[in-house]
């Protein structure tokens, strides 16, 4: 795909990329890289919490969507941060293309930083992170020319023809999915686990059609999420924060979108079958709150889905009111919604190369969330979900949910 004049030639330039399949040990070492630094970081601000408690700590605990129960620094993802600059800095030490990566990164700024500064201060409003996300999302558009001009859809393909067109359908695709990253990170391991699924699934396809490059990044991101990972599940030691969540969520989509403008053969809804777990859990919410409820869309709550698997589903197998019962709800919750994002990412790996597939697994996956939703919000969970529980409660200490009734 030629670039546009004065436009950075980066999708052109893969000719100058090495073309070969990855050698294994600078696969491997890449990941090694990210995840010790970010892991000797994240261990790092955990023991120093005492020190920078006062800013960091998440201490407010009467919110909707909030269940721990003992304030915990939430800027694991300044820990993330720091491993891919690390790998990134091992990268080009090893002859490696500095360019993309590099500018990637670089644009991903805006999105971090505000929410780095939400997590220290809370005083960046839910818009004015959006906003400095849309601003990463545009820089990422003109400096790495990461852009979606093809979609497999009616009207769409028309808009993205245009470029101010493909720019805000690009905008609005990298801000949401940051958006959504962000909206399930609310239990132990829960975010961070489903984008390390999402980013081996890119890698899987970027190797899969020769482009290395994307997968070398999409590996080092995993090995960035795992050193953080090693200390925020299942005890929640630290959080990713809202720094963390915008960048990884910026990280995943803008991946996604290089990867099926640098390789044609990819379906242009891979990036989505992948991501649709929060994509969709966001979209639903947005229903939920300003349809059903008639409340506004972006005013909190706690009734996502992982808050019902939580409350409902886990409040059968786990019923006293203690610390220590509460953070084992709280890592028992993850894997349920591990198995639901893993639901749509196994068959994009399978089919990546098929759109009318891919659009179909994205049609029954929309069912079978909405199906499930209604399932738990009416007390009819499957049964199969309490397996990931342990033992009943009485019916007369079940823990009731103030302020969301099965009609909601």
């Amino acid at each position: 795909m030629p670039g546009r004049p004065g436009r950075p030639q980066i999708l052109a330039s893969r000719a100058d990329e090495p073309r070969a399949g990855p050698p294994r040990i600078r696969t491997v070492s890449g990941l090694l890289i990210a995840f010790v630094v970010a892991a000797l970081v994240t261990l790092l601000l955990v023991r120093s919490a005492s020190l920078h408690a006062a800013h960091t700590g998440d201490r407010d605990f009467s919110k909707p969507q909030k269940v721990h129960t003992t304030p915990v620094p939430r800027i694991g993802g300044l820990a993330i941060v720091l491993g891919l600059l690390a790998w990134l800095g091992w990268h080009v030490w090893q002859g490696g293309h500095l360019d993309l990566p590099a500018l990637l990164l670089g644009c991903a700024m805006p999105a971090f930083l505000a929410g780095f500064v939400q997590d220290c201060t809370e005083a960046v409003t839910p818009r004015g992170r959006l906003i400095a996300t849309a601003v990463s999302a545009m820089l990422a558009f003109h400096f790495v020319d990461a852009g979606l001009r093809h979609t497999t859809i009616v009207g769409l393909d028309w808009l993205v023809g245009f470029t101010l067109g493909s720019l805000a359908l690009t905008v609005f695709t990298v801000a949401g999915i940051a958006n959504a990253i962000n909206i399930i990170d609310g239990f132990n391991g829960l975010a961070s686990m489903c984008v390390m699924l999402m980013l081996a699934a890119i890698g899987y396809v970027a190797f899969q059609v020769d482009d290395p490059l994307i997968g070398y990044m999409a590996l080092a991101g995993i090995g960035a999420v795992l050193g953080f990972f090693l200390w925020n599940y299942p005890s929640g030691l630290i959080f990713m924060g809202d720094g963390g969540a915008y960048f990884l969520g910026f990280l995943v989509a803008e991946l996604g979108i290089l990867l099926i403008g640098r390789n044609p053969e990819v379906s242009p809804l891979f990036p989505l079958l992948v991501c649709i777990y929060p994509a969709f859990e966001t979209l639903f919410s947005i229903y939920r709150r300003g349809v059903l409820r008639q409340r506004p869309a972006h005013m909190p709550d706690g009734i996502h889905l992982h808050s019902l698997v939580y409350r409902r589903v886990m409040g059968w197998a786990v019923g006293d009111r203690s610390a220590k019962a509460l953070t084992r709800r709280n890592a028992r919750t993850s894997p349920v919604l591990w198995v639901l994002c893993m639901v749509s990412i196994l068959p994009a790996m399978l089919f990546w190369s098929n759109t009318a597939v891919v659009a179909s697994f994205l049609v029954l996956f929309a069912v079978s969330y909405v199906a499930l939703y209604w399932r738990i919000v009416r007390f009819r969970s499957p049964r199969v979900l309490r397996l990931f529980g342990s033992r009943p409660i009485p019916l007369d200490t079940r823990p009731v949910d103030a302020g969301d009734n099965p009609g909601t």
